[in-house]
């Protein structure tokens, strides 16, 4: 999408967000998060599914339309993709669901 003259926002969920993600992948955040055109950082501290379906919500109120990568099942917990979903819906956000033949959910 940058190659392509997109515009990144990047929405932080939580102070400890990046401390949760497993140690491979600090350097592709850290490099995303330095693309960034705006950083939006949410006032939570520990990086739990409040502070991203938060994030999620604020993500709703930057976009024009949601491209869901999601298998149609019910979330696993409070702000997986099902919630997302409902939640881009209820706004009449336009949504687009992709989910390839044969991908399978872990």
């Amino acid at each position: 999408m940058l190659d392509h003259g997109g515009r990144l926002i990047a929405i932080v969920p939580a102070a400890e967000y990046r401390d949760g993600l497993p140690e491979g992948h600090h350097t592709t955040y850290d490099f995303l998060l330095g693309q960034a055109a705006d950083v939006i950082r949410l006032d939570h501290v520990e990086s739990d599914s409040e502070a991203h379906m938060d994030a999620s919500v604020r993500m709703l109120t930057e976009a024009d339309r949601l491209v869901a990568v999601w298998d149609g099942q019910p979330a696993r917990g409070y702000g997986g993709t099902a919630d997302v979903v409902v939640a881009a819906r209820q706004r009449g956000l336009p949504v687009s669901v992709v989910w390839p033949d044969g991908a399978r959910r872990d």
